[in-house]
């Protein structure tokens, strides 16, 4: 396993351009399924989950052009639905937990769609019955193997429009669906679907590609099926966690960074949620400024002066995988945050590393954490610690960046998993990390 060294309290500054984003990527390239001529997706970025997604569609027989730095052209015209049942294909879709949104394209096309009961990040259950429930609605008939932990549905002749009411309004399980009812026979509705910025982009390029979806960017989503799609070229959207992970950096470190091409009006509560926090942020274009915070930054609490509560929703509210960067950045804030991770149990367990650094935190219990700022008149100290998901050791390389001494953070594949190149862009600001 690879190992980042870090020696902290060394104040960055310069200009960052966000890498694609990872969350769109995986539904993105997922797409490339449903139709058997070229789709060229520029802004791809070069980080291990992406890649092994790039890797499963090349086994599954996708044809893949790599045409220069984050652009791909794929084309599907002989796919082997058959790899889907092989050792092989158990092991690899098993890995990487976006490998769930290649059944929909695949159902749809091919009538069958498989998968391995899929990794990620070990933070809590992370349900697929909203996948599955999706697909049984259209028409398929689910499959189970107990022992090996192998799902599958599978459909005589096409899919069935029909209405649905979501039970959660996931983003990947409203992805999934989506790409399987653009080829169903007849109207789908989806309501209670989820309308981030990344699954507005997938109906975005669905639709380029000839399908005809209606109330993109609203929870209710109304999908005409069509017998065919064609190709397309579609760009990623920045990345808007990496965007907040920035954010958050330039703050803890006190420094000056400017994050280039940021897409501002996909960000929604993002900027305004820093700023509770106290966090001076500028729109430049559309690029994010934010001074060197010498001073310090100051919690801004409620109208009626309680303790500022930040708590993850579903878009437009504040999205999960920052909340590990607000706690982190909290902790050197003038003032008391109250953090509340609502949608996974198991988010927040990686608090003890910071409080061996020093960090004034209470863990209240699996969702809920008081962090109680020191405004900087105690400075983190550096530590050996571990990173046990791309969240959370983001946020401890933050901590290690402002923190007193060498830190050691191990099993940064996980943080390599959605940063791309991070320690050699750090090192472009002048920061001293090195990779062992």
């Amino acid at each position: 396993m690879g190992t980042f060294k870090i020696e902290g309290g060394i104040q960055l500054k310069g200009d960052v351009t966000p890498q694609g984003a990872k969350n769109e990527a995986l539904q993105i390239l997922c797409a490339v399924l449903l139709t058997p001529e070229k789709v060229t997706i520029n802004n791809i970025p070069d980080i291990i989950d992406v890649n092994k997604l790039i890797t499963l569609l090349g086994n599954l027989g996708v044809k893949i052009q790599k045409n220069g730095p984050g652009s791909i052209t794929f084309q599907s015209d002989d796919i082997n639905v058959g790899y889907l049942e092989t050792e092989a294909f158990k092991k690899e879709g098993g890995s990487l937990r976006g490998s769930i949104m290649i059944v929909g394209p695949l159902l749809a096309r091919y009538g069958r769609g498989y998968i391995p009961k899929p990794g990620g990040d070990k933070i809590g259950r992370r349900r697929l019955d909203t996948h599955f429930e999706g697909f049984i609605n259209l028409g398929a008939k689910f499959r189970y193997e107990r022992e090996d932990h192998f799902y599958g549905v599978e459909v005589k002749g096409r899919l069935k429009g029909a209405h649905m009411l979501l039970d959660e309004a996931s983003v990947t399980g409203t992805a999934n669906i989506v790409m399987a009812a653009v080829l169903a026979e007849g109207i789908t509705t989806v309501y209670n679907a989820a309308c981030e910025p990344y699954l507005q982009q997938l109906c975005k390029m669905l639709n380029s590609m000839g399908a005809k979806i209606t109330g993109v960017g609203s929870n209710l989503l109304t999908i005409e099926g069509v017998e065919k799609l064609g190709g397309c070229e579609h760009r990623i959207l920045p990345d808007m966690i990496e965007i907040g992970s920035w954010i958050g950096l330039a703050a803890m470190t006190r420094s000056e960074i400017t994050i280039k091409n940021v897409s501002w009006e996909n960000l929604g509560v993002i900027p305004s949620v820093f700023r509770k926090l106290g966090i001076t942020l500028e729109r430049k274009g559309d690029d994010i400024y934010i001074p060197a915070h010498t001073k310090g930054y100051t919690v801004k609490t409620d109208i009626d002066g309680s303790i500022l509560t930040i708590a993850d929703a579903p878009w437009p509210g504040f999205t999960p995988d920052l909340l590990s960067i607000i706690l982190v950045v909290a902790t050197q804030a003038n003032g008391d945050v109250l953090i509340h991770q609502k949608m996974f149990e198991s988010r927040l367990f990686f608090v003890d590393k910071l409080i061996d650094m020093g960090a004034k935190i209470m863990l209240c219990d699996p969702h809920r954490a008081v962090v109680m700022g020191h405004d900087f008149k105690s400075q983190l100290k550096a530590t050996v610690m571990s990173s046990p998901d791309i969240r959370a050791g983001i946020s401890l390389l933050i901590a290690a960046l402002s923190a007193k001494g060498t830190s050691t953070i191990q099993n940064i594949e996980q943080i390599d998993r959605g940063y791309e190149r991070i320690d050699e862009r750090l090192r472009a600001l002048g920061a001293n990390i090195v990779r062992v």
